[in-house]
């Protein structure tokens, strides 16, 4: 088959590149009987799990019986199972492959992390996704194999469950594979990060030896980039903090006393040179107080940044264009804890249309319409397959995967915006029901209501209560963190809360949020310490005013429990009588 229509004015620059494009072009062009045959090998590979038994399939395979008897499920409906399976149980609850490993999903669930079983051959077709990125982007940007990336890769500590599994984060699965570390030697996927850097757990001493490597090797970096913009700006912001440090080591060839992980600094012993003239450019760029284009002054031969843009993380691209003087920003795959999705054919696009074509071989994908007027009329019955998706219309996408997973609602929110071949393409719009997010963070209404409910405690000597609150993630700092508005209500005024007693409830509530949140806050600090702003009584009914002179019906008005509108946000800010910060980092362990 010739290369589809977006590549074939477009030279690949080598055989195995050529491949890759074609192999895309086929599992677009086939993606229905793809699908099929996907859900096939899924149900009689695992035709004989307790869960499939559950609904008396009887060993079919076709689209119609899966569908008219396994029903759609949240992680609430399988936890119960799951759980079984982190204490021990080896019985094949879901797949008939024993079960590798528990992914830890950002996703939450009652406050903390959700449990994802996973069998060592989707790192397969995790590393199958990853070998397309560079095919496809090596269209449009050139002779990436001439030089490196500077990618910002950390790893997050892993715990052990009951029986004996591993539970960790997908990205410290793949980076500590086999898999990553043969692509390492892929000239294409070159990082000027060495893997002992990515692997140390240490965020300071991993992120002080990636920017120092990434500062002596400048002018072979051709790409930037971290998994989510955010990730990106901490990196920056660091060099902001410690550039006087890095420099030192530079010229003077000597390591920083705070690396003090033996392979970090085994590594380092055949990299590090004295380097005075190196070391004395970078300090000129860094000392001045003007910032702008910072990342093309010190790395001057970078072509993109490689960062996701989408979803709520597009509240950072004004500041990255402001560090970069404007590069391209490429989000170039999407891929979550339960299966890896797809990737964008068009990766140097703009970041509002950033699309996604889904790969029908990744598993088997059903769409769920998506209605937020009226989220009670869509009902499992009405899922529609991978092509029967139609543009221009919003679904909740539901998986089926090879490690048993059945028809599970992953809770993205995806707009169709296309098609390639006969894959349909779509724009992540959010995750369902998330309020905040940060980094890696997801804290949805009901966790943010039981954190208040939390903090409100602290001020009941005080016989004061919380009237209303809102909140918003403020990322005009970095690291961004967390704003909640607060209306008190004084019974005694004789005897209100203290200054301390606010600080502490900051606290209360960052105890009360899950664990990615307090990960971040504690190990990565990629969050900053969350912030309570108390606003003048009646601050919330002029909220509701405001809402209805822009057409709100009085009727069915609920104060938003989230705000991003910047009207509404300068009016609260107005308000404001008081602002308090938590006064510690939360308690966070492995």
């Amino acid at each position: 088959m010739a290369i589809g229509s977006e590549f074939s004015s477009l030279p690949a620059s080598h055989d195995k590149n050529t491949k890759a494009l074609q192999f895309i072009e086929d599992v677009t062009r086939n993606a229905d009987n793809i699908q099929k045959r996907v859900l096939a090998e899924i149900l009689s590979q695992n035709a004989h799990t307790e869960y499939l038994k559950r609904f008396q399939l009887n060993g079919a395979t076709d689209r119609d019986t899966f569908k008219s008897k396994v029903p759609v499920v949240t992680y609430d409906d399988l936890k119960p199972d799951i759980q079984r399976i982190a204490n021990g149980d080896r019985s094949p609850i879901f797949c008939a492959h024993p079960i590798s490993e528990l992914l830890t999903s950002s996703g939450t669930s009652a406050g903390e992390s959700k449990l994802m079983p996973t069998i060592d051959e989707e790192m397969d077709r995790r590393q199958l996704l990853y070998s397309l990125l560079m095919p496809v982007m090596s269209l449009y940007v050139p002779d990436l194999d001439k030089g490196k990336a500077l990618n910002f890769m950390f790893i997050r500590a892993e715990t052990e469950t009951p029986g004996g599994l591993v539970a960790r984060a997908v990205l410290t699965s793949y980076y500590k594979s086999h898999h990553f570390k043969i692509r390492q030697n892929d000239p294409y996927n070159a990082n000027t990060s060495p893997i002992e850097a990515i692997l140390c757990q240490d965020a300071f001493q991993s992120m002080y030896t990636q920017m120092l490597c990434g500062l002596i090797m400048r002018l072979q970096v051709l790409r930037i980039g971290a998994i989510f913009a955010s990730g990106l700006l901490r990196a920056i912001r660091f060099l902001q903090l410690n550039w006087q440090q890095l420099t030192h080591d530079i010229s003077t060839g000597t390591l920083n006393p705070k690396i003090t992980d033996p392979s970090i600094k085994e590594g380092m012993s055949k990299i590090l040179k004295p380097d005075p003239e190196l070391a004395g450019l970078i300090s000129k760029e860094c000392s001045g107080e003007n910032w702008e284009r910072i990342i093309t002054r010190i790395w001057p031969n970078t072509k993109y940044l490689d960062v996701i843009v989408t979803g709520t993380m597009a509240q950072y691209i004004p500041t990255l264009d402001y560090y970069s003087g404007g590069l391209p920003l490429a989000s170039t795959m999407y891929a979550s804890s339960e299966c890896y999705f797809g990737l964008n054919l068009k990766p140097i696009c703009k970041p509002n249309e950033v699309s996604y074509t889904i790969l029908p071989n990744m598993g088997y994908f059903e769409f769920l319409p998506h209605d937020d007027s009226s989220p009670s009329l869509t009902q499992s019955r009405d899922l529609v397959d991978l092509v029967d998706v139609e543009v221009g219309k919003y679904y909740e996408l539901v998986v089926t995967v090879y490690a048993g997973l059945c028809r599970y609602r992953v809770g993205d929110i995806l707009q169709v915006t296309g098609f390639h071949n006969s894959a349909p393409q779509f724009r992540f719009v959010r995750r369902k029901n998330v309020l905040l997010n940060i980094d890696a963070d997801k804290v949805d209404e009901e966790e943010l209501q039981r954190a208040i409910e939390n903090a409100s405690i602290l001020l009941m000597d005080f016989n004061t209560s919380v009237v209303e609150y809102t909140s918003f993630a403020d990322t005009k700092s970095i690291p961004g963190h967390y704003v909640i508005y607060w209306e008190l209500l004084v019974k005694d005024s004789s005897n209100p809360p203290s200054d301390e007693v606010l600080t502490q409830c900051c606290l209360a509530m960052e105890e009360s949020f899950n664990s990615f949140y307090r990960h971040g806050r504690v190990v990565d600090n990629s969050i900053g310490p969350l912030e309570i702003r108390v606003v003048e009584n009646g601050t919330f009914e002029e909220l509701m005013d405001y809402a209805i002179s822009r057409g709100a019906s009085i009727n069915q008005y609920k104060v938003p429990r989230c705000v991003t509108f910047t009207p509404i946000t300068e009016l609260l800010d107005s308000r404001v009588v008081s602002v308090y910060f938590s006064p510690a980092a939360p308690h966070w362990t492995p």
